[in-house]
């Protein structure tokens, strides 16, 4: 267990580490005017690839904190005693997934149901609006 404490440990500080890197500079990014004698843009394509430029940066910040949380949860569990063991049918998680990403709560067969029970869903809102048709 002292392994994955410290392989857990290792990507932790080396998501946190990305994330103060790319963090800081979405942070102190100039936000661009409009299009016209103001902005520091030649023309609009310039914008527009800046503006996805932005996005990413603003998507891999997401995915970050997002594997900074799971990270972090999975060092609780550890200490809790609860790592290792599938949160939906609590059989164990084999070492090799846990090997390949450490930071996963639900076993293959577990994950599988669960995205495949996400694709089916339909939100709510959508039913009642295919109903008033």
């Amino acid at each position: 267990m002292e392994t994955i404490r410290e392989r857990l440990e290792e990507d932790l500080r080396t998501a946190v580490g990305r994330l103060r890197m790319i963090g800081g500079a979405v942070a102190v990014e100039e936000l661009a005017g409009a299009i016209g004698d103001n902005s520091p843009y030649a023309d609009e394509v310039d914008e527009i690839q800046e503006n996805e430029r932005r996005e990413i940066g603003f998507a891999t910040r997401e995915l970050l904190v997002g594997r900074v949380n799971r990270l972090t949860a999975a060092l609780e569990r550890l200490k809790s005693g609860d790592y290792g063991t599938c949160s939906e049918c609590e059989e164990r998680i084999s070492p090799a997934r846990l090997q390949a990403m450490p930071e996963v709560t639900t076993c293959v067969r577990c994950q599988d149901r669960l995205e495949r029970l996400g694709r089916q869903f339909v939100p709510i809102e959508d039913e009642l609006d295919s109903d008033d048709d």
